[in-house]
């Protein structure tokens, strides 16, 4: 009713002037209400489905996206466990670089220990040769003094004595047979 009222004093005053534009104003006003009702339903069903459409896109978009970044996440998670865990790699290897230098160095100090046990056997035979060929000489010049000392009249009664000696071991060793 207000419409009505209202559309009657702008047209008595002539506020409003009805014209060929106004004519045509009303038939593209009736034909857009017709088109809406006959055809609305199927233009929203289609507009829906092509924003369901441009929705799931997205939304797989968004998907994908956020997979990355927590892929991205668990990366930088494993590369932080892997700097926090490198300290312990750096203290094997310089571990395992002090056993080898360690290593080296016992054997190295092994080998002079065997150069110098080398050496010092020398040293021990040379000794031991000398002492030796002074005790053999020693015994051969004590020999020949001795064989020089002893005169032929000695070495018979020496014999003799030996051979009296010999007997009488013979006939003990007889009697206990």
């Amino acid at each position: 009713m207000l419409a009505t009222g209202l559309t009657l004093y702008l047209l008595s005053k002539e506020i409003y002037v009805i014209n060929h534009e106004t004519i045509s104003g009303a038939v593209v006003l009736s034909l857009a209400v017709y088109g809406i009702k006959k055809y609305g339903p199927a233009v929203a069903a289609f507009a829906d489905r092509l924003m369901e459409e441009e929705l799931a896109r997205f939304e797989s978009l968004k998907g994908a996206y956020i997979a990355g970044c927590e892929k991205g996440i668990e990366d930088e998670k494993k590369q932080q466990w892997r700097v926090e865990g490198r300290h312990y790699l750096f203290d094997a290897k310089r571990n395992n670089i002090a056993m080898i230098l360690e290593a080296n160095y016992r054997e190295r100090l092994l080998t002079a220990s065997r150069e110098v046990k080398k050496k010092l056997d020398y040293q021990v035979a040379l000794q031991q040769l000398k002492r030796s060929m002074e005790r053999d000489h020693m015994i051969n010049w004590v020999e020949q003094s001795v064989w020089q000392s002893v005169t032929a009249q000695q070495e018979k009664e020496s014999i003799a004595k030996c051979i009296l000696d010999l007997k009488a071991l013979s006939k003990t060793a007889q009697a206990s047979l």
